[in-house]
């Protein structure tokens, strides 16, 4: 384990509040080149790797209620990532290769703990983007991988076949951002009390959110240097402009869900994955949290999935090859 380094609070937009643990169990440190990333485990069974979105508040606190249920069965981790919740927040370079360095170096580290067992993990929103990149990378690490809401399949996606590796960074953006107090004046408007509640209940498409995940995503943006990672975002330095080349080249068995209802629920070019043996999709009358808000209906189409997801002996007992990707796929005919 660790030790904590220090964070500077130079460039922090607001005073630091107290921030708890996101969810309860264990927890070590992980570092990933300058970053320190906290992880949560609890639970007994096979690993399953949960994985936070990307936003102004983002947290661990965002996929509790899968880690406090799917602990029963599976021995649960959960990162707070760089720049995030109770991970360091330096003023470092926020970028689409730190976020997926960060998944790799925590499925290398959980199947070490596991005896290299491959680990099923499950991102929500914009991380669904690193999380396929990082399958990509070495898929062997990975059983499954799991999308709640992912980014890259909205209207005029299919146009998402950049050059590899190309982000969709607005340059006015980063230079905007990169300026201190304009940065942390524009976050410290973002993060206002009554813009995360309005911010939430856009994603929840309704007025009815959780009191609590509220308060903990506004107490996670008023932390020591909170404003750094959001300004990569803002910029659109963390959205791939390759996404749509990426997600189609995954063989691993994947997972997509998301909710049909609110700002957040434009899945009108994800027709292609029911083309994909190796894709499976759900969706549910809710907004952009299913598993808040439809905990029951979402967990049961979780565990569907998981329990249809060949194992490694299972795989290595039939012969079986792994699904065809659909970029494959159609190079081959």
């Amino acid at each position: 384990m660790t030790k904590p380094r220090n964070q500077s609070t130079s460039d922090s937009s607001a005073s630091p509040i107290d921030l708890l643990p996101a969810v309860k169990g264990d927890h070590f440190t992980l570092d990933v080149g300058s970053a320190r990333v906290n992880v949560y485990v609890a639970g007994e069974g096979e690993p399953l790797l949960l994985l936070h979105s990307i936003n102004a508040a983002a947290s661990a606190y965002e996929v509790k209620p899968i880690f406090d249920t799917l602990q029963q069965d599976h021995t649960v981790y959960a990162l707070d990532l760089p720049g995030f919740g109770t991970s360091s927040r330096g003023d470092i370079d926020y970028s689409v290769t730190l976020y997926v360095e960060t998944i790799l170096a925590a499925v290398r580290l959980i199947s070490r703990r596991h005896d290299g067992m491959p680990v099923d993990v499950l991102a929500l929103s914009l991380t669904s983007e690193f999380l396929a990149r990082a399958a990509l990378r070495h898929p062997a690490s990975f059983r499954s991988l799991m999308m709640i809401t992912p980014t890259g399949f909205e209207k005029g996606a299919r146009n998402r076949r950049g050059p590899a590796g190309s982000t969709r960074e607005i340059a006015a953006l980063k230079g905007t951002m990169a300026i201190g107090p304009i940065r942390n004046a524009l976050f410290g408007l973002l993060v206002s009390r009554p813009s995360v509640s309005f911010f939430l209940k856009r994603t929840f498409a309704t007025s009815k959110v959780d009191p609590e995940l509220v308060d903990y995503a506004y107490r996670s943006a008023h932390q020591p240097g909170a404003a750094h990672a959001p300004a990569a975002f803002i910029s659109g330095r963390l959205f791939s402009n390759d996404i749509r080349d990426v997600y189609e080249e995954l063989s691993l068995p994947v997972w997509l869900a998301y909710g049909t209802k609110g700002a957040f629920s434009d899945f009108s070019e994800s027709e292609w994955v029911r083309t994909c043996a190796n894709w499976v999709e759900d969706s549910f009358e809710t907004g952009a949290f299913p598993h808040y808000q439809d905990r029951p209906a979402f967990l049961a189409a979780m565990r569907r999935f998981l329990a249809s997801v060949p194992t490694p002996a299972e795989i290595a007992e039939r012969g079986m090859r792994a699904p065809q990707s659909a970029m494959t796929a159609r190079q081959a005919g």
